[in-house]
């Protein structure tokens, strides 16, 4: 969505698959101001316009697209969505950033056209540009062999 005539769709992610292994229980369902994280992070990712929202993680209550590979951390959540979605605009949000706006967001979907776009030193919120070179990407770093290399910064 990179101009006013721009027909890309766009599709907001939560990247909720997560174990919250350090967090002790499920920080997706954890309460904020009244709701759920998930469902604040939804509701952001449609104020700031997208077309449609998927859920990364086994998430039956919102839809969830399970990770293709357990425990391969975001970059599994985001080759889980890409292997189900036509190419596009993906903007990618984590469960727990409850503080995050749809302003923001906005200025990620306005951006110049890029296939990634984030903010200085922050890996996420991120809009990447789903293709066929994204996808081979995906698949490059989802084959590597250490966590390492098999993460987002990569």
């Amino acid at each position: 969505m990179d101009t006013a005539t721009d027909t890309t769709r766009c599709i907001g992610v939560v990247l909720a698959g997560g174990r919250s292994s350090r967090m002790g229980r499920d920080k997706a369902l954890l309460s904020w101001r009244g709701r759920p994280l998930i469902e604040r992070q939804i509701a952001v990712l449609r104020e700031a316009g997208v077309d449609t929202v998927q859920i990364s993680g086994e998430r039956p209550d919102y839809r969830g697209i399970a990770d293709p590979v357990a425990h391969a951390g975001p970059l599994g959540g985001i080759a889980g969505i890409a292997a189900l979605c036509a190419d596009g605009i993906l903007v990618i949000i984590p469960v727990d950033m409850p503080r995050l706006q749809s302003a923001l967001l906005q200025r990620l979907i306005g951006a110049p056209p890029a296939g990634c776009v984030r903010f200085t030193r922050h890996v996420l919120p991120m809009r990447l540009r789903l293709d066929d070179t994204c996808r081979t990407s995906l698949a490059e770093l989802m084959s590597a062999s250490d966590d390492h290399s098999r993460s987002l910064r990569a």
